[in-house]
């Protein structure tokens, strides 16, 4: 019994006069895990600062550009520059058009072997926070079926683009000749 009171007291002296390297050691210790707490809590507070935490997608869309149809083809393409400020990604789902009476498409350019290309039909096209989607003849555009009477080279026409969280947008094109813009 004498064995188990000694080693008690020696227990209860130990911790009530720790020496400098149990000090020291416990101070490192506890210092690791609230140093990386403090970097942690300081770049989510600059993130939450600069308004990009959970911030909704804020979806700007400009550059409108519609080709003007070939004679005889009833199809064509449209273009327009997507701008997502927000801190949230956002998705395009559908687009519509004033005096289009068909459907217009989300469509993604792509190759085949010998460098045939052809377009191919999307359901949606993605846009991160904080990035821009320029649509191309070589990526994303929309194909869009002319109307009769045809448009005139100059001539606007509104779109209205779909976003899943960001709700409908409307941007105008002006219509332009083939070749008359360079997407490069």
């Amino acid at each position: 019994m004498r064995r188990i009171t000694d080693r008690v007291s020696a227990l209860i002296s130990a911790l009530r006069h720790p020496d400098r390297r149990r000090l020291r050691d416990g101070a490192l210790a506890a210092l690791v895990p609230v140093a990386v707490c403090s970097v942690t809590l300081a770049g989510l507070t600059t993130w939450v600062g600069t308004g990009r935490a959970g911030s909704p997608a804020r979806v700007d869309v400009t550059h409108g550009l519609v080709l003007l149809p070939s004679a005889g083809v009833q199809q064509t393409a449209a273009f327009f520059d997507i701008a997502n400020e927000g801190g949230s990604p956002d998705t395009l789902v559908r687009v519509t058009a004033r005096g289009i009476t068909g459907e217009v498409t989300l469509s993604q350019h792509r190759m085949r072997q010998g460098n045939a290309a052809y377009r191919s039909e999307i359901d949606s096209v993605s846009v991160a926070a904080g990035d821009t989607l320029a649509m191309s003849p070589h990526g994303v555009d929309l194909t869009v079926l002319a109307p009769s009477p045809p448009w005139q080279v100059g001539e606007l026409v509104t779109f209205t683009l779909e976003f899943r969280r960001g709700g409908p947008v409307e941007a105008r094109a002006v219509v332009v000749r083939p070749g008359a813009v360079s997407f490069e």
